[in-house]
């Protein structure tokens, strides 16, 4: 009886010894796992190919992000610096001017400046860019494309699965090497690229 009694008591303080050695083995795993995954999420950046974007407007509505860390991207060398432009102004504006009644931006995030005639620069103020496209769309319909969307990876939190991504229409959004985390269409003038870096270091 008492060897019998010595026997289950082994048998017990075995399966737990046993349960507690595999629990120990798959915490570790766990964090291996997690670690690999950080390490794996840390070399790569969510990025939006302009060139298959249909400026559906989902980045504003669907990043976890609040505003969006999507922002509309100037690509100065593109613009025709035009006095009557697609994506500033409402295709019914009333007048080529920037009142509100006029602008086809809903927060105003787009600044248009007077340079000579007929010229005009246009400058995206990124914190009011709420990522909804519309601008984008009016340059690409009436323009030269040179209004395009891109995450912005100094506001991203670069999560495991970009919301956004898996309601793209276009499959336009993707992971990138985060030694090349931009994809934009021409080139940001040397005032933007400096401002771009210094706000990512």
């Amino acid at each position: 009886m008492t060897d019998q009694k010595h026997s289950k008591t082994m048998q017990r303080r075995d399966f737990i010894q046993t349960g507690m050695r595999l629990t120990l083995a798959l915490s570790l795993g766990g964090i291996g796992t997690m670690a690999a995954l950080k390490t794996a999420k840390g070399d790569t950046v969510w990025q939006i190919d302009p060139f298959k974007c249909v400026q559906c407007g989902r980045c504003a509505d669907y990043c976890v992000k609040t505003p969006s860390a999507v922002k509309c991207v100037h690509a100065y060398d593109l613009c025709g610096y035009c006095d009557l432009c697609g994506g500033y102004l409402k295709p019914d504006a009333i007048a080529q001017a920037t009142g509100a009644e006029n602008q086809l931006c809903p927060t105003a995030a787009i600044k248009r400046k007077f340079i000579e005639e007929p010229y005009f620069e246009y400058e995206i103020v990124e914190d009011l860019c709420i990522g909804c496209a519309k601008c984008v769309a009016g340059c690409t319909s009436f323009g030269n494309g040179s209004l395009h969307l891109q995450i912005r990876h100094d506001l991203c939190d670069n999560c495991n699965e970009c919301a956004i991504a898996r309601v793209c229409p276009a499959d336009a959004i993707s992971r990138v090497p985060a030694s090349e985390p931009y994809k934009i269409k021409g080139d940001f003038t040397a005032n933007n690229k400096d401002q771009t870096q210094s706000r990512e270091e």
